[in-house]
């Protein structure tokens, strides 16, 4: 059987974190009641002029400089002309020739190591309106309509859903660092058209591409990649010819449907944008906003791995969320025991951060609460049972853990004339355990310190409890 290559660019389409829209003064705010933050610029009445958003532009450089692209110091907007009913006024304000970010590219990793996807341009530009089916109707919410988008068009460098997936949580992590948006998925932040082909291995040209729309989440896009490749294949093994078109995902059935032929670029009608200015960079400014951006993910995990002396593992489970990391290195600069704190917080913390749906900074947990109540235990004021019952209600309540351990009396107990009485009481009241044990039934021990635990309420030193049982056996072999 013939062998095929596999092809995949990814148009994501991601939504600044600005206050107001693109091009007039609408709030920006999601879940307002339907067609709520709408004025004549975002519905395109006659005579209303727009207003470019600069916050916008420069939220767009940045993220450009995040990943590595070139900055145009003179850039253009365009219009481009459809009618289509979320786009009242039948023209989209977009980036055709010269868009404000070109080149750069993501790194993500592969069975054969590192890879560089690359990206063809950032084009800046405005969003249209939400179409909403009724059983008998539909209707339209113009709230979105002129929301500030940047659209990252990547190369055709892409083989397989798999590196489609790595890609897109890469560029997640990397916008979300750089604070240009909340890539929320649910709520529309981040989007992507994905184009694929298909052709026989050993043919340079690409294969007939077909574009699936307006796809809003990894793992449906994933999957609608995986029956695309697969009716592609078939299509071409079975002798057929594909078309260029649209298609859409339709997850109840598990497939893609056709939607329309694709559209070429001389179908928009692209002409400057009558309205608007060119937009003027200075070398300074770029300059400016590039000495301000933060650290990349990949420097951050190959940074704590180096300076926390923490495993690879624990360094990108914590890099994943720019908080988390954020919180993690608070927290280990005060107490210093990051091995400690990185257990710690992959387990309890995020435990209760997946119980509660809160975030790390929604939480009332603080770094120095963490770190304080990480201390108590390494010096030996508090066990790990009892720290961990604390726990949450740092994070729900906040406090400092030092003085709840003293204010409740939870310190514990290592003096050993007190444990003593302890460890005899429960030898009395389990003569059958201490046989067992005396017999070779070595698991004895544990119900035994169990006991002594219970008798404590918590507050004996389980090592010091262990030490004195090992003794009271060794005195009665």
């Amino acid at each position: 059987m013939s062998k095929y290559l596999i092809t995949i660019g990814l148009e994501t389409h991601v939504h600044l974190k600005t206050c107001t829209k693109m091009f007039c003064g609408c709030s920006t705010e999601f879940g307002s009641e339907p067609n709520t933050n709408v004025c004549p610029v975002c519905l395109g009445y006659p005579g209303a002029l727009p207003v470019m958003n600069r916050e916008a532009v420069k939220q767009c450089v940045i993220a450009g400089l995040m990943l590595g692209c070139e900055i145009n110091h003179i850039s253009t907007f365009d219009r481009k002309n459809y009618f289509y009913p979320d786009m009242s006024k039948n023209y989209q304000t977009t980036q055709q020739e010269l868009p404000l970010c070109v080149g750069g590219g993501v790194t993500i990793d592969t069975p054969a190591g590192a890879r560089l996807i690359r990206i063809h341009h950032i084009h800046q530009e405005e969003d249209a309106g939400k179409i909403i089916h009724y059983a008998r109707h539909s209707g339209v919410d113009f709230n979105r309509c002129g929301m500030p988008l940047m659209e990252i068009v990547s190369e055709p460098d892409l083989t397989s859903p798999d590196e489609a997936m790595a890609y897109l949580h890469n560029l997640r992590q990397i916008l979300v660092y750089a604070g240009v948006s909340e890539c929320n998925l649910e709520e529309g932040n981040m989007r992507s058209d994905v184009n694929i082909s298909v052709r026989p291995e050993g043919q340079a040209e690409l294969g007939t591409r077909v574009e699936i729309k307006n796809m809003n989440t990894f793992k449906g896009i994933h999957a609608a990649l995986k029956y695309e490749i697969e009716r592609q294949l078939y299509v071409v093994r079975s002798g057929g010819r594909l078309v260029q078109e649209t298609r859409r995902w339709e997850s109840e059935l598990g497939e893609t449907q056709p939607m329309r032929t694709k559209e070429n670029a001389h179908d928009y009608r692209y002409f400057p944008e009558p309205d608007l200015v060119p937009v003027v960079l200075s070398k300074d400014t770029v300059e400016e906003w590039r000495s301000a951006l933060p650290e990349l993910p990949a420097a951050r995990r190959e940074r704590m791995v180096r300076e926390y002396n923490i495993p690879e593992y624990d360094a990108g489970v914590l890099a994943d969320e720019k908080p988390n990391a954020d919180f993690f290195e608070a927290a280990a600069a005060i107490c210093g025991e990051a091995k400690i704190l990185s257990n710690w917080f992959m387990t309890d913390v995020m435990c209760l951060i997946s119980e509660s749906g809160l975030t790390i900074e929604q939480c009332a947990l603080t770094p120095g609460a963490l770190a304080g109540l990480i201390s108590l235990v390494t010096q030996g004021v508090i066990n790990g049972p009892t720290a961990k019952e604390l726990l949450p209600e740092l994070f729900r309540q906040g406090g400092d853990p030092t003085a709840l351990v003293e204010s409740r009396g939870l310190a514990q107990v290592s003096d050993c004339g007190a444990l003593q009485s302890y460890v005899d009481e429960v030898f009395a009241a389990h003569g059958r355990s201490v046989a067992d044990f005396l017999a070779g039934k070595k698991a004895a021990a544990g119900f035994l310190t169990g006991q002594v635990m219970k008798l404590s309420q918590g507050k004996a030193d389980p090592k010091v409890v262990n030490q004195m049982i090992a003794k009271k056996f060794a005195e009665l072999s």
